[in-house]
């Protein structure tokens, strides 16, 4: 064989020798807690307490088409009597102090559509444990709702809600309507588009809905918007997981948008001065998978 074939068909083989080893490495990547939202409209209702809710006389109610949400910080709980802040906080969204009080930074927050992943952790960052309950405090939605207009048809158009205790909001902009805000904003906060015409205002204190079934054993703050759902058969970090744990939280938006009504038809009709006064999803139920 001649020097030259020689050297080429050694390049070779080492070539082909280096990537034979390449395939048989072991691919081991770091296993993951995904986080994901899902919306249901079919989701049953509750109120503060986590019980079974009506609509009540002289309001009515619709469940939006929810485009996005925005969390603040989700938190796994061992037990009923784990107060907030006491148990394995997976995630927390950025805060500033730009608009006087600290405040959840808008312009930085992370958003997520229905069955689209809100956040990806390494479970290495997760404490080991069992877990029994979910904290989720919601900060923002945004999503369609329907509106009988004053020449008697039927619209759609988009709320935008901020359900966190306290957001800086600098601009706020969707459906090409921009709200410069600038300014902190506390629960309630709200802004509609629809057609070109846009308005804002805010709910009253105190009437944004927000589930906890562990109302006696461990309170939220009032103004909060920290939602609590219950694992069906419990969440298990051991810290020797192989593949991802997928937690999708399912929020019920099950009527979820509520007014009250002028004209007795149960439609939103904002220019009969028909007012928002409830905007908080009406439950969690959280679901675990591989």
């Amino acid at each position: 064989m001649k020097p030259l074939n020689f050297i080429l068909c050694f390049a070779l083989f080492g070539l082909f020798a280096c990537s034979d080893d390449s395939v048989n490495e072991p691919i081991n990547p770091e296993a993951n807690l995904v986080i994901k939202f899902k919306f249901d409209s079919n989701q049953i209702r509750l109120d503060n307490l986590g019980q079974p809710a009506t609509i009540p006389n002289g309001n009515a109610a619709q469940s939006p088409d929810f485009a996005r949400m925005s969390s603040h910080y989700i938190e796994f709980a061992p037990t009923a009597n784990t107060l907030l802040g006491q148990g394995a906080i997976v995630y927390n969204g950025v805060t500033t102090t730009i608009g006087g009080e600290e405040a959840i930074d808008f312009s930085q927050a992370k958003f997520a559509g229905n069955n689209e992943t809100f956040v990806t952790v390494p479970l290495s960052q997760v404490a080991e444990g069992n877990y029994t309950w979910v904290r989720v405090s919601l900060a923002y939605q945004e999503g369609g709702i329907d509106f009988l207009a004053a020449d008697g048809n039927e619209y759609s158009g988009t709320l935008a809600s901020f359900v966190g205790y306290n957001t800086y909001v600098p601009t706020l902009a969707f459906n090409g309507a921009t709200f410069p805000v600038n300014a902190n904003k506390i629960q309630g906060f709200w802004a509609f588009e629809a057609l070109g015409f846009t308005s804002q205002g805010q709910a009253p204190p105190g009437a944004t809905t927000v589930p906890n079934p562990l109302f006696n054993s461990s309170p939220i703050p009032q103004g909060s918007c920290v939602v609590t759902g219950e694992f069906e058969n419990g969440l298990t970090i051991s810290g020797e997981e192989t593949e991802d744990v997928i937690v999708t939280l399912s929020f019920s938006v099950n009527n979820s948008f509520e007014w009250t009504e002028i004209n007795t038809d149960g439609k939103y009709e904002p220019q009969a001065g028909e007012q928002l006064v409830d905007m908080g999803l009406r439950g969690l139920i959280p679901m675990v998978s591989n």
